[in-house]
């Protein structure tokens, strides 16, 4: 693997900790105006890879590994780092909370107006929108870990009390989020005839196919999906009998934009000191925010969280009903990706849109979100067949070549919207306080590396994996580490854009110097290389190296027991040695045969050397 990850986590750190810290202030804020998603990914940026990768963290001083103090020396020594975030976190969670101390989730501005020259309202800008929820559980439970294991190390009073804040504040937000992201899910049904139901069955039909039989396999697939919506009884609406009795109903699940209008709130636990806004998002499931949300809720099952019992007894209720939806969103649209005898639906590049004006480049990025639920919904399934990451992975391949990530880019592409200025996402609903409005997506090929990496950790096909391998090293060295800024102060941080499509597109009136990061992106691409490293923490295996491991492993018992019956007790001590050093070769790679195959040979070959050696020795 050509990526280091670690060593560009770190040279990331020395960056944002050198524009967030200076004159020893933390400096909330980037490309875009301070607000809640963005601030979280700001500090998310350190936060996580010290808590996802090994060598990583900062919480005890004494443990900080010398380019780990290195990297984040802006913020001071080893013992001053730890100190300097917990009053940063204790001031971002006071900054989004309300006069009453009670968490907001506000978009602010990552909304756009959806016409050029409308202006949104201080209403609008205030809505709470499911990126903040989702990003929220994630600082949450990185806060409420680090405060766990920080707390031992501290001796003065003053800073152990600023611990106990920092852990009630992380602890309500974590609740209030959870809260949230559950009154943004909802089902939606609607009959096989309907406008919807037309576009499901256009979505999965695959073409040669009767509706009839479309419908009917259709029906059968979703049944384990459909039999779970009973369970689904806080923070929504509970779909009607008929949904569950009817199966000529289609439905759909997922996560709409925001907290759906007319959403029950949710009472019992943590949630009862929750407060509970009206919501105003359309009760119809986005994909985009669907995976926004599946990638916060599974944080909260990680073994990190586990192991430290980061979630009170209170919120226990929350998480299983988060849970539930988890799996249910997976289970669903990864059938809904699956679908099809020969082909499957997601593999009908690009995918149709769900509208006449959906159709064009954004259906790739709908192509891509299906295909990350479904690589999901394998590394759930914990037993993923090598026949279905292989599909993924040619749909992965030929995305990052449609959108041109990993080919060259023509003037005039249509595909280059994709990355800027990116997909426009209406928030309907929202239109009902002012102008229409949108949320801009620009994170094509960071989703694209963290789902390549994600499949290559669920294989142990070695040629698969060297396939992955090979095209997250493509998407960084072609797209990826392009798009770093690459001079002045904010070097190392993402996002320059035109630095890869400059030679098709007009130049930007601003030096590069001049270019504020993109937390937005640059959270992206930190999540990315955290993925890619996790690579490393599964073995590749080879079913034919196994396989040829154990013909060696017997051809080589076979010749060590008979060297050992031609030997005596007056044999030569060497020759006895020699012995003795072959079988625990032959020990060692029958141990590794499974794990290790391709060592297991290495030992192996070594030991019918050593063999064909004595045989040798003795015919001489």
């Amino acid at each position: 693997m050509d990526i280091r990850p670690r060593q560009l986590l770190l040279e990331l750190w020395k960056a944002a900790a050198r524009y967030s810290f200076p004159d020893e202030e933390w400096n909330f804020g980037g490309r875009d105006t301070s607000n809640s998603t963005s601030d979280a990914e700001q500090l998310l940026c350190i936060m996580y890879p010290a808590y996802q990768m090994a060598g990583m963290g900062f919480v005890r001083p004494d443990e900080t590994a010398g380019d780990v103090a290195e990297a984040l020396s802006e913020l001071g020594d080893p013992r001053r780092i730890p100190q300097v975030l917990v009053r940063t976190l204790l001031a971002y969670m006071e900054r989004y909370s309300d006069e009453g101390g009670n968490p907001t989730f506000a978009g602010g501005s990552y909304f756009r107006a959806q016409r050029e020259g409308d202006e949104l309202k201080p209403d609008q800008l205030g809505l709470d929108v499911v990126d903040s929820f989702s990003m929220s559980i994630t600082l949450s439970l990185a806060v409420l870990g680090f405060v766990k294991e920080f707390r031992p190390t501290v001796r003065r009073d003053a800073l152990r009390k600023e611990l106990s804040e920092l852990e009630a504040a992380a602890s309500r937000r974590l609740s209030a989020a959870m809260v949230g992201i559950l009154r943004s899910f909802t089902v939606r049904s609607f009959s096989a005839d309907s406008e919807d139901g037309q576009a499901l069955r256009t979505l999965v039909s695959g073409g040669g196919r009767s509706t009839e039989s479309v419908l009917s396999g259709l029906r059968e697939a979703l049944a384990p999906a459909r039999a779970s919506l009973p369970e689904l009884t806080m923070g929504v609406e509970t779909p009607s009998p008929e949904v569950v009795e009817d199966d000529t109903l289609l439905f759909e699940c997922g996560w709409s934009w925001g907290v759906i209008k007319d959403a029950p709130p949710v009472e019992a636990g943590a949630a009862a000191a929750v407060v509970q806004r009206d919501g105003l998002a359309e009760a119809k499931v986005s994909l985009y925010f669907t995976l926004a949300a599946l990638d916060g809720i599974v944080d909260l099952f990680s073994d990190r969280t586990n192991r430290l019992s980061l979630i009170a007894p209170e919120q226990q209720g929350l998480v299983s009903a988060l849970r539930l939806r988890l799996n249910l969103a997976q289970r669903y649209w990864s059938t809904i990706a699956r679908f099809g005898r020969n082909r499957w639906a997601v593999e009908e590049v690009p995918w149709r849109g769900r509208r006449p004006e959906n159709e064009g480049t954004e259906t790739d990025y709908d192509s891509l979100l299906a295909t990350a639920i479904t690589v999901e919904a394998l590394a759930a399934e914990q037993s993923a067949r090598d026949v279905d990451i292989d599909r993924v992975t040619r749909i992965l391949e030929e995305l990052a070549g449609r959108a041109r990530v990993t080919r060259r880019a023509l003037p005039g592409e249509a595909e280059i919207t994709l990355h800027s200025p990116g997909v426009r996402l209406e928030l309907v609903g929202a239109e009902v306080l002012g102008p229409p409005v949108v949320w801009q997506v620009a994170d094509f090929s960071t989703t694209l590396l963290k789902r390549v990496a994600r499949t290559a950790s669920i294989t142990r096909d070695s040629a698969l994996r060297d396939r992955l391998v090979t095209l997250a090293d493509e998407i960084w060295s072609r797209h990826l580490q392009p798009r770093q800024i690459a001079a002045g102060e904010n070097a190392n941080l993402w996002d320059d854009i035109d630095n890869v499509f400059r030679a098709v597109k007009e130049p930007r009136p601003q030096p590069d110097e001049d270019l504020e990061p993109s937390w937005y992106f640059t959270e992206r691409v930190m999540e990315s290389l955290v993925a890619v490293a996790a690579i490393s923490d599964i073995r590749p295996y080879s079913r034919r190296l196994a396989d040829q491991a154990l013909d060696l492993l017997a051809e080589a018992d076979h010749l060590h027991a008979s060297e050992l019956l031609r030997s005596s007790p007056t044999t030569a001590t060497p020759t006895r040695s020699r012995l003795d050093g072959i079988e625990a070769n032959l020990r060692r790679a029958r141990e590794l045969r499974e794990r290790q195959p391709a060592t297991a040979v290495a030992l192996l070959q070594k030991a019918l050397r050593d063999l064909d050696a004595l045989a040798l020795a003795r015919q001489a």
